[in-house]
């Protein structure tokens, strides 16, 4: 489906922009309504015809009415699993949302995609929701409907500390910290997937539903029994006789009532967070962010007019302005929460250095690139968030660290891993948002997937990978080029353009955020006009989560 620019539902009145903003319309809106659309209209009337509700329709009447969600993992599995005709969500809804006013995490088996099974990136965005949820000790809404594992891909599901056992035993871990979980099985509950409502807090069950490790028909081939489904596994059988469930519902509607009065009557299960001041709009317009932002490579832009259109008007502060001038470091509010903010300076800066007799000396800083003394800046600045005890945001477009003899000679490994040792031993919240490039070391050090971050948001158009395209094909190609001339192989000037071609396509896929966001190293793609109202959904979120301990680091080369 294709979009021109009057299509859009903003225009900043800027050719550049637009196109821009148009190419974002093409490339996630359609795609992600798209992937809303699960198994399609025969999984729908299939899930209609055995009187239940989809997934998307459960959560609807699950959650409040008119407030905010935050789906995460909706690209989870895009263009994967293609011998196996897709799974698009990896075949589970995870959302964010209010329930009688408390945020919760609604897990929900989307039984239109492969009957709800589990593929191997189901269970890495299953663990992941759990995950959050811990962390913001959110409660926890299983809204079961699954066939169990793909068994096909049985090998990448069952075993590994990302796979499905991980699932029922983060259950187990959740349930002893005193997090609420509910399960609510409203369709098929089988084999070793029923294990997860059971070791839920409270768990419900609709007629018509199953709950059993092994269905009618493998009962009938290991033990030669005939059972029907209800006498085996269904909701009257363990309402009256097995007593593992708690409530028995008639349909989905009533169990959904059930489970928002049963969130009611839980007090660990706390109101959402107030913000501690009034939010105050931001001094420039949201959508002057497309006006602002520019995504071509070698483009400039300042960081702090990005800013400017996110954070509450008059509320920032910025630390060490003149000194470190390739990273932004900041004290802001947004919508009244607190948050200190590291973001790469998207423009050519001038660095002052210590100097002789003739005095101080300058130097240029390249638009997204980390230096020494940024990196140094950033490390004390983290540190002060953490003794301040608010959220950190690290807003990223960079290429990476400084490289060259002259930054080797002033220290750039050691500043680096100065930054990227009191990121990782921050006890605050860490929230991302990959604006643009995030490349290499300096993904790492603005805290990248493995770094622990409460949640990580992109743009459309963002590109995560080691290196940037160009320079990466290059590489990749002369590596190509030597094996093939240690081989004896002649490559003419056509074929090096030939692999040089399919070498940059391979790349250029693999650094589209959609890419990272299909392997859930990225939980939403966001409009970049919504970042301000996603941001502090964000930090309503972070504001429930209990900093424990003291900040300390590791060693630090000094």
């Amino acid at each position: 489906m294709e979009m021109t620019i009057s299509d859009c539902h903003l225009s900043c009145g800027d050719e550049e922009c637009d196109r821009w903003l148009a190419s974002y319309h093409r490339r996630i809106v359609v795609l992600s309504a798209k992937i809303e659309q699960g198994g399609g209209a025969n999984g729908v009337e299939r899930q209609h015809r055995h009187g239940r509700l989809t997934a998307r329709e459960r959560i609807g009447l699950l959650l409040d009415p008119s407030t905010a969600q935050c789906e995460c993992g909706l690209l989870a599995g895009w263009n994967m699993y293609k011998e196996y005709g897709g799974a698009p969500g990896a075949g589970v809804v995870t959302t964010i949302g209010q329930i009688e006013g408390r945020l919760c995490m609604v897990v929900a088996n989307d039984a239109t995609v492969k009957a709800g099974a589990f593929f191997p990136m189901t269970c890495k965005k299953i663990i992941r929701a759990q995950e959050i949820a811990q962390r913001a000790r959110m409660p926890l809404v299983y809204l079961v409907d699954s066939a169990g594992v793909f068994l096909p891909l049985q090998e990448d599901v069952f075993p590994d500390t990302d796979d499905f056992g991980r699932i029922f035993r983060n259950n187990a871990v959740i349930s002893a910290q005193g997090i609420p979980q509910y399960a609510a099985i409203m369709g098929n509950c089988v084999a070793g997937g029923g294990y997860l409502p059971v070791l839920c807090d409270t768990l419900l069950m609709t007629e018509g539903s199953g709950l059993y490790l092994a269905g009618p028909a493998l009962v009938k081939a290991a033990i030669g029994q005939e059972v029907t489904s209800e006498e085996l596994g269904g909701a009257q059988m363990h309402a009256e006789i097995s007593g593992t469930i708690d409530f028995r519902e008639k349909d989905d509607p009533a169990c959904l009532i059930r489970l928002r009065r049963l969130m009611t009557m839980n007090a660990a299960a706390p109101l959402a967070s107030d913000p501690p001041v009034a939010a105050v709009d931001p001094e420039r317009a949201v959508e002057d962010v497309y006006s602002v932002y520019r995504s071509d490579v070698g483009a400039q832009y300042d960081t702090r007019d990005v800013l400017k259109c996110i954070v509450d008007r008059g509320s920032m502060d910025e630390y060490r302005m003149e000194h470190g001038p390739s990273l932004v470091c900041v004290y802001a509010k947004i919508a009244g929460f607190p948050v200190g903010i590291v973001a790469n300076q998207r423009k050519i800066t001038e660095r002052k250095m210590p100097g002789g007799k003739a005095g101080p000396s300058t130097s240029k800083c390249m638009p997204g690139v980390i230096y020494d003394d940024s990196a140094d800046k950033a490390a004390r600045f983290i540190m002060d968030v953490n003794q301040r005890r608010i959220p950190l945001l690290f807003i990223h477009d960079t290429t990476g660290f400084m490289v060259g003899r002259d930054s080797e000679q002033s220290g750039i490994i050691r500043a680096g891993a100065k930054m990227v040792n009191a990121m990782s031993n921050s006890i605050v919240p860490k929230i991302v948002l990959i604006a643009g490039n995030s490349y290499g070391a300096g993904n790492y050090a603005m805290c990248g997937r493995a770094f622990d971050p409460f949640l990580t948001f992109a743009w459309p158009g963002a590109r995560c990978a080691v290196m940037g395209a160009a320079q990466s094909a290059n590489t990749l190609l002369q590596i190509d080029l030597a094996a093939r001339e240690r081989k004896g192989e002649p490559v003419d000037e056509a074929m090096r353009e030939k692999l040089l071609a399919a070498i940059s396509a391979s790349y250029m896929e693999q650094q589209d955020i959609r890419y990272a966001a299909s392997r859930g190293w990225v939980d939403r793609i966001i409009e970049p006009h919504r970042t301000r109202v996603e941001l502090a959904m964000a930090l309503r979120m972070a504001a429930q989560a209990p900093i424990v301990g003291t900040f300390h680091t590791g060693v630090l080369q000094t």
